[in-house]
C-alpha cells in the first residue's frame, strides 16, 4: 500500500504558494484547480499549473492536481493541461458513482497513450462527497486499479445531508468510519478531510489523532503550518515502534518454541498482534526521510 501522511492543498492561481510548496515537508503537494479557484480564474489557474508542473523541484513528494468535477464541463480541459511526466495523481472531486470514476480513468488512459506514457502512470484519489457516493464507496474504489486512496469531502457531504459543520465533527463521524472501512476493504489509503481552522493546532491534533485511530492513513492540509503536525500524528511514535519490535521478537521466539501465543508485558501476543506490529515497522520503512 502507498504511504502518504500529508497532502498540502495549494491554490492553482497563487504562483508564490506553488513555488513554496515543495519545501513544505508534505508527502504530496496538491495543486488545486477546484474550490480554491474562483470561476473567473479557472482558465488562468489551469495555465499556471500547466506551466508549473515541469519546473517544480522534485524532492521526494508526490505531485497531485485536484481538477474540477466531471459535471462542471471543465475536467477534460484540466486533464488535457496537466497530464504528463511530472504528474503522479489526480485528485478527483464529486466522484458520486462508478461511472464517473471509470469515465475519468478512460480519459487518462487515452491521454497516456497519445503522450507516450506508461498505461496507468497517473493514479486517482477520488473524493467521496455525497450520500450516494458513500453508500457505494467500496464499489467506486474498486472500479480502477488507478485508485490508490480516497477522501471524504466533509463540507460537501454535510451540505448534501442538509446539516451544519461543527468543530466537533459529530455530523460526519459516521461517514468517516464508513469511508475508512471502504478503503480498507478495497485496499487503498483512507485520507482524511482537512481541518479548516488552520490556526487551531490543538484541534488539528485531536482531529488527526481521531482519524488515525479509526483507520485513516493521512490527511489533507490547507496550510503549510499543518503539515508537521499531520506528519507526526500519522507516523508511528517511538513508543509504538519500541513495543512493535518487542512483539516481533516475542512472537518469533514463541514460534521457535512451538506456541502461537505468548505473554508480553501483561498482554497476549498472537498472530493478529504480530502482523499489526509488522505493519507498523513496515510503515516506518516506507516513510519519507526528512
Amino acid at each position: 500500500m502507498e504511504f502518504i501522511r500529508s497532502l498540502l492543498f495549494v491554490p492553482g492561481v497563487r504562483q508564490r504558494f506553488i513555488e513554496r510548496a515543495p519545501s513544505s515537508g508534505a508527502d504530496a503537494v496538491c495543486l488545486d484547480l477546484e474550490d480554491s479557484v474562483p470561476p473567473a480564474e479557472k482558465a488562468s489557474a489551469r495555465e499556471m499549473v500547466r506551466s508549473a508542473i515541469p519546473t517544480m523541484p522534485r524532492t521526494g513528494y508526490r505531485l497531485v492536481v485536484r481538477v474540477n468535477g466531471l459535471d462542471t464541463g471543465l475536467l477534460e480541459a484540466d486533464l488535457e493541461a496537466v497530464v504528463g511526466d511530472g504528474l503522479d495523481a489526480v485528485s478527483l472531486p464529486k466522484c458520486h458513482s462508478v461511472e464517473v470514476l471509470r469515465q475519468v480513468a478512460a480519459y487518462l488512459t487515452f491521454l497516456e497513450q497519445t503522450r507516450g506514457q506508461a498505461a496507468g502512470h497517473v493514479k486517482l484519489l477520488p473524493w467521496i462527497e455525497s450520500p450516494q457516493a458513500l453508500l457505494h464507496a467500496e464499489e467506486i474504489l474498486r472500479a480502477s486499479p488507478r485508485v490508490i486512496g480516497a477522501s471524504l469531502g466533509a463540507e460537501d457531504y454535510a451540505n448534501s445531508m442538509g446539516v451544519m459543520r461543527t468543530k466537533g465533527g459529530k455530523e460526519v463521524e459516521w461517514a468517516r468510519y464508513a469511508l475508512a472501512i471502504a478503503c480498507a476493504a478495497a485496499g487503498v489509503l483512507a485520507l482524511d478531510t482537512p481541518e479548516m481552522d488552520f490556526r487551531d493546532q490543538e484541534q488539528l491534533e485531536r482531529d488527526a489523532a481521531f482519524a488515525r485511530s479509526i483507520g485513516f492513513r493521512g490527511k489533507y492540509c490547507i496550510h503549510p503550518d499543518q503539515v508537521a503536525v499531520v506528519n507526526r500524528i500519522f507516523s508511528p511514535s517511538e513508543e509504538e515502534l519500541e513495543f512493535a519490535r518487542k512483539v516481533v521478537v516475542a512472537y518469533r521466539e514463541g514460534e521457535r518454541q512451538g506456541v502461537g501465543a505468548v505473554a508480553l508485558e501483561g498482554t497476549v501476543v498472537d498472530w493478529p498482534v504480530y502482523t499489526r506490529a509488522l505493519a507498523i515497522l513496515q510503515a516506518l520503512e516506507r516513510q519519507p526521510q526528512s
